[in-house]
């Protein structure tokens, strides 16, 4: 049984690091071929991955009929569908799942987020967008004119923990995490690293009807290990560099702020992150999400002071000149 996969918005983190798994081992022998849609073909991701054997395709939204050939023309059997970090990415992300169903790919695993089921339509319209893509994904499984939909999974990932390097200005400058998610309630931080672990095994698994019988069909929910309020972040964070670090509570305001002036992502991620931190301080997302992880990988996910190790050199406060 073949595996052609078709990853796209391949030119971002989660794209360029699934693609990177699935050209490794365990994974690099279950897959026959990597087809990348990129938004960006000038991206460094992009020709890095082009270079190692993942053929490179550009997608231009706008045109379904277009898409739906570009699809065709990939000859993939399995496609992975990461909503792009763009203004519309509503948009294109919705043309891309009318043109996979008229394409007619079997396999296809969905990119989605956590909490966005909690989240409010009027407050919250960033996260909300993605159950729309959500029930989009998944009402092709009750069309018989497609075979899209036979074999799909969807997997709503966490808050990704390298979105806390957003403040390392802070943290190496004052030894502080700048955070507007409260002082009471919790979160649990997933590392990018361990969703895309989970999309690598899902994509690259076989089974009778498409992918493996384990993952067909599943709704994951893939978050970090650990609950955490941001003293206790900043706890993990201290034991990783050895060195202290604090939390500091700060406004939507001020957060606003540290966002357009650190963050060089699109104004929609912005907002997305925003939106995210308000769930956390209405007490929605006091909650972890590790058995799907486990049971699809077979280990445990990262925890935070393993994660602010590997990220040490970003973070880890720099020491003062002293003054005579």
């Amino acid at each position: 049984m073949s595996r052609n996969v078709c990853i796209t918005a391949i030119e971002g983190q989660t794209g360029s690091l699934i693609a990177d798994l699935l050209l490794s081992e365990p994974f690099a022998s279950k897959v026959d071929s990597i087809v990348g849609l990129t938004l960006d073909p000038s991206a460094p991701k992009v020709s890095e991955l082009e270079s190692r054997g993942v053929k490179i395709v550009q997608h231009v939204p706008g045109r379904e009929r277009n898409v739906v050939n570009l699809l065709k023309e990939t000859g993939c059997d399995t496609i992975c569908l990461i909503p792009p970090a763009k203004k519309d990415k509503m948009e294109i992300s919705m043309e891309l799942i009318n043109a996979t169903k008229k394409a007619g790919i079997p396999n296809v695993c969905l990119i989605s987020s956590a909490g966005c089921d909690y989240a409010d339509p009027r407050r919250h319209p960033r996260l909300r967008e993605f159950i729309d893509l959500e029930a989009m994904t998944l009402a092709a499984k009750g069309d018989p004119s497609t075979s899209t939909g036979h074999s799909p999974c969807v997997i709503r990932a966490g808050f990704y923990a390298e979105n806390l390097l957003l403040y390392a200005p802070q943290a190496q400058t004052d030894g502080i995490l700048p955070l507007p998610i409260g002082k009471d309630h919790k979160f649990a931080p997933v590392a990018l690293g361990d969703v895309a672990q989970v999309a690598a095994h899902v994509l690259s698994g076989k089974g009778p009807h498409g992918f493996d019988d384990k993952h067909r069909g599943q709704m994951m929910i893939v978050t970090g290990p650990m609950l955490a309020t941001g003293d206790e972040l900043a706890t993990a964070a201290s034991d990783a560099l050895g060195t202290k670090m604090e939390f500091e509570d700060i406004s939507e305001a001020e957060a606003k702020k540290v966002l357009r002036s650190q963050a060089d992502n699109d104004d929609s991620e912005k907002e997305y992150l925003l939106e995210y931190y308000s769930l956390v301080r209405e007490g929605k997302t006091n909650y972890i999400a590790t058995t799907a992880f486990h049971d699809v990988t077979g280990n445990h996910p990262t925890q935070p002071v393993d994660f602010f190790k590997m990220y040490s050199l970003e973070i880890r406060p720099r020491k003062k000149a002293r003054k005579n």
